[in-house]
């Protein structure tokens, strides 16, 4: 058991906490390794979250390496389109998210799940199904799709991710869902009900354990106020969330955050996204140039 692993908790259970709890800031070095499959996902996703793009494929080649399981397989999948539509690559994405979605959809939601896992899904900790895993695949679909300029495609994938959700299911696709509800609003010029769901993302993320998901949630509620022409409203909380940023080391959304407050005309933003965009390069992550 690694030395960074609280006494009577196995490295799985902290690697779950970094990856969708409390503490998404841990050291890149102070990550326990990952005992099983699953802490091999969890793992790849706490160093997604830093902007640690490399060494996160490793962790998901692991998973691909290491397990049968349709779920955890179908979300290595959509873990690596999300790394591309990060960067930009949206349809890069794509490809890896049409596969999520084809891994899992042989699957029965009603009953598979992770499974050899001694963790339980509460507040504390996140375990998905294959319901969330099928979702994962729509709903990054969906956000490439966006992405590519495709807003029907789009929408209607994001209604069929909805229906794949059971009633009172897990907190993390619910919110993930949201968050490209507003962004496709946003795209479509429907800013009211891009603030709308932006709002349920944040509520939702408030009763969440992942601080990441509450920081990106907070995001994209600045974001949707600046298209909805709310400008104070956004400068305040995109300030709030660039120092939120910094202290727990969610670098990609750093990047992202500055250049929102770029585009408002922050001074200092677009050398802050600048700089973050060297980063996450040196870490594996190269940036779509506009017009690729």
């Amino acid at each position: 058991m690694s030395a960074y692993t609280p006494l009577g908790e196995s490295p799985t259970v902290v690697l779950a906490d970094i990856a969708f709890g409390a503490d998404p800031g841990r050291a890149a070095g102070e990550l326990p390794s990952a005992p099983d499959v699953l802490g091999r996902w969890y793992r790849a996703v706490a160093l997604c979250g830093q902007g640690r793009y490399a060494a996160a494929r490793v962790e998901v080649q692991k998973v691909y390496d290491h397990t049968a399981d349709p779920v955890l397989r179908s979300l290595a999948e959509s873990t690596e389109g999300s790394i591309l539509r990060q960067l930009g690559w949206h349809r890069r994405a794509a490809a890896f998210d049409g596969r999520a979605a084809a891994v899992i959809l042989g699957t029965d939601t009603a009953t598979s799940g992770v499974r050899g896992v001694e963790i339980s899904n509460t507040r504390q900790s996140y375990v998905p199904d294959a319901a969330d895993a099928l979702c994962d695949a729509l709903t990054g679909l969906a956000a490439d799709a966006l992405g590519a300029g495709r807003f029907s495609m789009a929408s209607r994938l994001l209604r069929r991710a909805t229906a794949t959700l059971p009633h009172g299911g897990s907190w993390r696709p619910e919110i993930r869902l949201q968050w490209v509800f507003a962004e496709t609003a946003m795209a479509t010029g429907d800013f009211r009900a891009a603030c709308e769901h932006a709002a349920v993302a944040a509520q939702r993320a408030e009763s969440a354990p992942s601080v990441r998901h509450q920081v990106k949630s907070r995001l994209l509620v600045a974001a949707t106020a600046a298209a909805a022409g709310a400008r104070e409203r956004s400068d305040t909380v995109a300030a709030e969330v660039s120092v939120q940023c910094r202290e727990y080391g969610l670098l990609p959304l750093q990047w992202a955050c500055a250049m929102l407050r770029a585009g408002l005309g922050v001074e200092t933003a677009t050398q802050e996204a600048a700089e973050c965009a060297a980063i996450l390069a040196r870490r594996g992550g190269m940036l779509r140039p506009l017009g690729a």
